[in-house]
């Protein structure tokens, strides 16, 4: 838990907002050239790259990855990225997330699942996040593992399924960490 809250329904408040605030970093990336300029990319790491980007005075740091493969193949599934974000205000530290190009169903959030492991997320619009008790564990995982799968349902009823490659997911989520500490 958070040091500066103790109240249950404040924390979660505010780590809504966070990823309200990640959203709109992951936004940057697939947005005009414009937006883009504010993206400064500061690695990459085999099928890694890092990222930071200042937002209202506080830089905000983060890993991504872009799905190698997407089925069903004669579906429009639009850009498709998992990110592990940090703020160096330590509003938010290694925080997985996944985003799509299309409209997630809620009662049925996405999974991810890396081995044998799996993990319910929770959705927001076009996003995917992990409760914050899972995120250490997924982030572990993530630079343990060789391959991620996430598998989602659309706000249409179509059911997805994503590959990211891990490989140089850890050296890219330790560098993200350290660019915001």
């Amino acid at each position: 838990m958070n040091r500066y809250f103790t109240d249950q329904s404040a924390m979660k408040c505010f780590a809504s907002s966070m990823r309200y605030f990640l959203c709109f970093c992951i936004l940057s990336i697939s947005a005009s050239t414009a937006a883009n300029a504010q993206v400064k990319a500061i690695g990459s790491f085999k099928d890694w790259q890092v990222f930071t980007q200042e937002v209202d005075g506080d830089l905000v740091c983060f890993a991504a990855t872009a799905a190698s493969d997407k089925a069903p193949q004669d579906v429009v599934h639009g850009d498709v990225h998992f990110f592990v974000a940090n703020w160096k205000s330590g509003a938010g530290k290694s925080q997985p997330s996944l985003k799509v190009g299309y409209e997630l169903r809620d009662d049925l959030p996405p999974e991810v699942v890396i081995g044998r492991e799996r993990w319910r997320m929770y959705t927001a619009g076009n996003e995917g996040f992990l409760e914050d008790k899972n995120e250490n564990s997924v982030v572990r995982s993530l630079k343990r593992g060789t391959t991620l799968r996430v598998e989602a349902v659309s706000a249409r009823d179509t059911r997805t399924a994503y590959h990211f490659s891990l490989s140089g997911s850890s050296a890219a989520i330790d560098r993200a960490e350290a660019a915001c500490r």
